[in-house]
């Protein structure tokens, strides 16, 4: 398998984009990755979508994308792993570049999620738990973590403000990202008088929808030449049943686990060798046990991290740099991209204020359902 770099990024603000159709909003993206790698034609499409057809009323978004954006005649798809999507089109535009098939491949993940009311997306959302046993009981994605998280409280005896630095870290990082959603600060008093949503879940627990996309283009890494080069070390999913009260253990997400060790595997590393984290914090509670089963933090400490200050830029493991879901926001397709295009950017010194000093390995997990799909991915840079 040949070794594969990143050659361009792109992305947009998050936001409600009401002006943007959903082909504007990933073309955008899709243009300005080709214009960082200085192309303009690749050999094959992946798009990263969940809610395309149940909100935007849109599928195959591959060839959707690829008329909008000029790639007539390539191969062009669009891959669905609920809120792991966006990670899912890459490891596929991954393997497809590694394997030698195609030269050169544009990966897109979009979303567009502000165009209909709040219980229709919930509804939409909620497509990703067991359609028989979870979403037909009326039990929603933030009433399910929410039952996760009073489970890992009263086991392992942390009280709900220990939590407030997961939310604390990504609103200060956002700050000094424009592509983020929120630039709000948060405080641990505003983090307890925030308005409960699912008990113990509050409203600064829990990230924010919205509409955005995120691009990168992939080519075989002896075909770039700027510096640094940004290699994708190693890419690794793994599944869990999909339905939360199925699982053995519901404190203890496996197929983070199974993964992230596949990962690591590949890439020649451990985990105290990764420069920053890019968790997919869509609650708090998953914050936690992302950190614990990828091996930063033992079963029921995760939340000991953001406590002793561990997880800020200048912490021993920097977590969440431009925002995470949290602060930057989870348009949930596209997620898994904008994860990407920010290890990109630390390994290329271009985060200013929220910059890791001397980062040339970061990591970054997708998880799709309340951790049915699990993808990590690591890159570094490669001298």
């Amino acid at each position: 398998m040949r070794k594969v770099a990143i050659l361009g990024i792109g992305q947009t603000k998050i936001d409600e984009h009401w002006n943007k159709s959903l082909r504007e909003l990933g073309g955008e993206a899709a243009f300005l990755a080709m214009q960082d790698a200085g192309m303009d034609k690749v050999d094959a499409l992946y798009v990263g979508n969940m809610l395309s057809s149940m909100v935007s009323g849109q599928n195959q978004l591959g060839t959707f994308f690829s008329d909008w954006i000029g790639l007539w005649k390539q191969e062009a798809v669009k891959i669905e792993a609920a809120c792991g999507s966006g990670a899912a089109a890459l490891r596929s535009a991954l393997m497809a570049v590694a394997s030698g098939d195609v030269e050169s491949a544009l990966v897109v993940g979009v979303e567009k999620m502000t165009d209909k009311a709040g219980r229709d997306i919930t509804a939409a959302l909620a497509t990703a738990a067991d359609a028989d046993y979870e979403a037909e009981q009326g039990v929603s994605f933030v009433g399910l973590n929410a039952l996760v998280m009073r489970r890992y409280m009263r086991e392992f005896s942390w009280k709900h403000e220990d939590f407030a630095p997961f939310s604390i870290n990504a609103h200060a990082n956002a700050m000094h990202n424009p592509y983020a959603r929120l630039h709000e600060k948060v405080t641990v008093e505003k983090f307890e008088k925030s308005s409960m949503v699912a008990t113990p879940i509050n409203l600064l627990d829990a990230s924010p929808v919205g509409d955005g996309a995120a691009a990168v283009i992939i080519v075989p890494a002896e075909k770039v030449t700027r510096k640094p080069r940004v290699v994708i070390a190693a890419s690794a999913a793994a599944t869990d049943t999909i339905a939360v009260h199925s699982r053995r253990d519901p404190l203890f997400l496996q197929a983070a686990y199974l993964s992230s060790r596949k990962a690591y595997d590949m890439a020649g590393v451990s985990p105290d060798q990764i420069d920053l984290f890019e968790l997919h914090d869509a609650f708090s509670i998953m914050a936690a046990l992302s950190l614990e089963a990828s091996g930063f933090a033992e079963r029921g400490q995760g939340v000991r991290l953001g406590l002793e200050n561990a997880i800020s830029p200048q912490g021993r493991l920097p977590v969440c740099t431009r925002g995470g879901l949290k602060a930057r926001g989870h348009p949930v397709g596209a997620t898994g991209m904008y994860q990407i295009v920010e290890v990109v950017q630390q390994l290329r010194g271009e985060c200013g204020k929220t910059q890791v000093d001397g980062a040339k390995i970061g990591m970054a997990q997708n998880i799709g359902g309340s951790g049915a799909t699990i993808l990590t991915h690591i890159l570094r840079i490669d001298d």
